[in-house]
């Protein structure tokens, strides 16, 4: 599997409206300073008892380093179909490759630290990794991994709020977060 690590200052973001209707671009770092509306995307891989696979940032991330989040995240390039970026990114991320499913949108807004905000319209994928699927994350973007139930992160995001990412946190406090690890019930593993 090709791993990459990301040259956050060379990428580019799409901007869009509240209706995810492209507006424009923007380096990724100027678009995270000014808080300005951009498209995202959000993995959740399962394994077959249903548990989530978690990443914790690594050390190095230019926001939300050493935080647990979901399976991977990331930003569609311009020109680059968001199912597309979000296989890229997961198998870059975490070294393995999975057929994913869309699972709806979400849009939020959140102070991530360091004078950088979070608002993005975001694309929900979910995926089941097939068992004995090896996983290889890549040092410089995933420090530590880990597989939870969904309510073990909803009670962490409660109990230990400063150990998630804002966008774990924002997602575990929706109704349909319990529920997207039966959305993947017939994803075949990629």
């Amino acid at each position: 599997m090709a791993t990459a690590v990301m040259d956050d200052r060379a990428e580019k973001v799409i901007l869009v409206d509240h209706e995810d209707r492209p507006v424009g671009t923007a380096g990724k770092l100027p678009a995270h300073a000014a808080g300005l509306l951009h498209r995202a995307f959000s993995v959740f891989l399962f394994d077959a008892a249903g548990r989530q696979l978690l990443q914790r940032r690594a050390a190095g991330k230019y926001h939300s380093a050493g935080l647990w989040a979901n399976s991977c995240c990331g930003h569609p390039r311009p020109g680059e179909a968001i199912a597309a970026a979000a296989v890229r990114r997961t198998e870059e991320e975490l070294g393995v490759r999975c057929t994913l499913r869309p699972a709806g949108t979400h849009l939020y807004r959140a102070d991530v630290g360091s004078g950088l905000i979070e608002w993005e319209f975001v694309h929900l994928f979910v995926g089941r990794l097939a068992a004995g699927a090896v996983l290889a994350p890549t040092p410089a973007e995933v420090q530590d991994i880990a597989w939870r139930f969904p309510d073990e992160v909803r009670t962490g995001c409660a109990t230990e709020p400063g150990a998630y990412s804002a966008w774990v946190r924002e997602y575990a406090a929706q109704p349909w977060f319990a529920d997207l690890g039966a959305t993947v019930a017939g994803t075949v593993p990629g």
